[in-house]
């Protein structure tokens, strides 16, 4: 057969070639260099990311007769051999139709034989998690004695099936997945050398839809590239691979801040017209609203795995989402997928689901929403509007108007702790708590009661005007912490008053009905007294 896959055809060759595992071909490069080879290798990793590959690499390395550094020269006859598959010192096995032990006995037997040509024989076992309990036990004497002229090279999806006896036997490199960006410059690599005409937008389709797998973005481009003859676009990848229109997603959150309700229903129409499925719909779903929150927090779309077109649609909602509601949708489309996966009729799960989403409100925190409704209780006092005037004020102003209802809600709760009422009232539980939080402080201030208060200026009068030692300052900022940091505190000697006297202080707490939060509270949350 004359033709040649391009995951066959552009198999490398070299450690420099292998895409995205440069933490293991550096690894294995300098060890080489160093004489540092050991007798057995485990590699384990995800489907197409280079296990075998870089297996067959390293074991034409070992034997090459003309090494350049730590890579094989590739011209030699013993290179030349290992790439055609015909020499007898590598030995290439799959675990998966290989797993009796008769199998794995007469591998073992073979193992005391010397090498015909090369240094070493080498033995790759692909998929080796398949192979049975009593195969792994046979290789477990010979793997940690092997002879000096042998190497096992192991290679496994799921390194947790394989036993640790065998692990702790073997130098573990675990491969990862190769991100999105190397999957499209390998690819455009292969479209530039093999005269293809791809957009940028169909590269990032099929690195998406090969997750992380190399060799499957190879096997996408070659079905894609024979469909298209020629030229590949992001419609004929689509097209092809019965890929959802990105243009939905963003036709979701446009309904959302539309508070559009017909999409929900056009959107779930579109969907079933063209086969798409809905489960495959909601988890692109949850990925559109984690890349909107992505570029939310870090204002930037380096983290968003999108084509060029694409993240630069991404950066038109910033700011139209806050994070707390980006989080709330994300929330709510986690638990849309579960049910959809259990649901009978998906398409008017999805629907629903939609429909919700989109009448959803935007999220406000208590503190949020208590200072924005203290802010204009404030104005509305001091312009003296009506009611119905508070009303359209709280309804117009909205919480964004966070940082003028921060001021506003400070000078009410000052203006409180200002009146010299409330202080007379409060002072002698202000005593009683300073004994467990400034002992000193108690003692300087013990029998002191308030005497006046003119301008913001309060007058204490005190047993001693030493206070007993405690530091003016200290006691000043204690006192203004507790009733107001714009009151202005000076001391006097007096007495504290008897029954009689006290009697004749009118020590009543002031209406709460005058406290404009307390009013807002009422208005807007229906709150009552207790």
């Amino acid at each position: 057969m004359s033709y040649l896959v391009t995951a066959l055809r552009w198999r490398p060759q070299r450690f420099d070639e292998v895409v995205g595992q440069q933490h293991i071909t550096t690894t294995l490069k300098n060890a080489i260099k160093s004489g540092r080879i050991a007798h057995a290798y485990i590699f384990a990793g995800p489907r197409g990311v280079g296990k075998t590959t870089t297996a067959r690499i390293l074991a034409k390395r070992l034997n090459c007769l003309n090494p350049d550094e730590g890579e094989p020269c590739n011209q030699c006859e013993m290179c030349k051999t290992f790439q055609s598959g015909q020499t007898i010192d590598m030995i290439e096995i799959d675990g998966a139709s290989n797993r009796r032990i008769n199998e794995i006995r007469a591998l073992r037997d073979s193992v005391k034989y010397a090498p015909t040509t090369g240094k070493y024989k080498i033995y790759i076992i692909d998929e080796v998690h398949m192979l049975t309990n009593e195969s792994f036990n046979a290789l477990l004497k010979t793997l940690e004695e092997p002879p000096e002229h042998t190497i096992f090279i192991f290679a496994t999806t799921d390194i947790h099936k394989v036993p640790l006896t065998i692990i702790s036997r073997c130098q573990r490199f675990d491969f990862h997945r190769i991100s999105v960006t190397n999957i499209k410059k390998q690819l455009a690599k292969i479209a530039q050398a093999e005269t293809i005409e791809i957009d940028d937008e169909a590269l990032t389709i099929i690195a998406k839809k090969a997750d992380g797998a190399l060799r499957d973005a190879q096997s996408l481009f070659d079905q894609v590239y024979s469909y298209s003859s020629g030229k590949i676009s992001a419609e004929v990848v689509r097209g092809l691979l019965n890929i959802i229109d990105e243009d939905l997603y963003f036709e979701v959150s446009e309904a959302i801040l539309q508070n559009n309700f017909k999409a929900a229903f056009e959107l779930t129409q579109k969907l079933y017209d063209n086969g798409w499925n809905f489960i495959d719909f909601v988890q692109g779903l949850i990925e559109h609203f984690r890349n909107i929150l992505a570029f939310t927090a870090t204002g930037s779309t380096s983290l968003i795995e999108a084509s060029q077109v694409t993240k630069a649609r991404y950066s038109t909602l910033k700011g139209k989402f806050s994070e707390a509601d980006l989080l709330r949708i994300i929330n709510f489309l986690g638990n849309l997928l579960t049910d959809a996966k259990n649901a009978s009729d998906q398409r008017l799960l999805v629907e629903i689901g939609l429909s919700k989403l989109i009448g959803m409100e935007g999220s406000a925190t208590i503190k949020e929403l208590i200072e924005a409704l203290s802010g204009k209780a404030a104005k509305v006092e001091e312009s003296g509007n009506s009611d119905a005037e508070k009303k359209n004020l709280n309804r117009q102003e909205g919480v964004e108007n966070r940082t003028e209802a921060q001021e506003s809600v400070t000078s009410a709760i000052s203006e409180k702790f200002a009146d010299f009422d409330e202080i007379k009232f409060e002072w002698r539980n202000f005593l009683k708590s300073l004994e467990n939080e400034n002992s000193r402080a108690a003692t300087g201030l013990a029998g002191s009661f308030p005497a006046e208060m003119r301008n913001r200026n309060l007058v204490v009068a005190v047993k001693n005007i030493d206070l007993n030692g405690a530091s003016p300052e200290l006691v000043k900022k204690i006192i203004q912490k507790k009733f107001g940091q714009d009151l202005r505190i000076s001391f006097k000697n007096g007495i504290e008053p008897n029954r009689t006297e006290e009697k004749k202080i009118e020590f009543k707490k002031p209406q709460e009905e005058k406290d404009p939060v307390i009013k807002a509270i009422i208005e807007e949350l229906g709150g009552r007294e207790v």
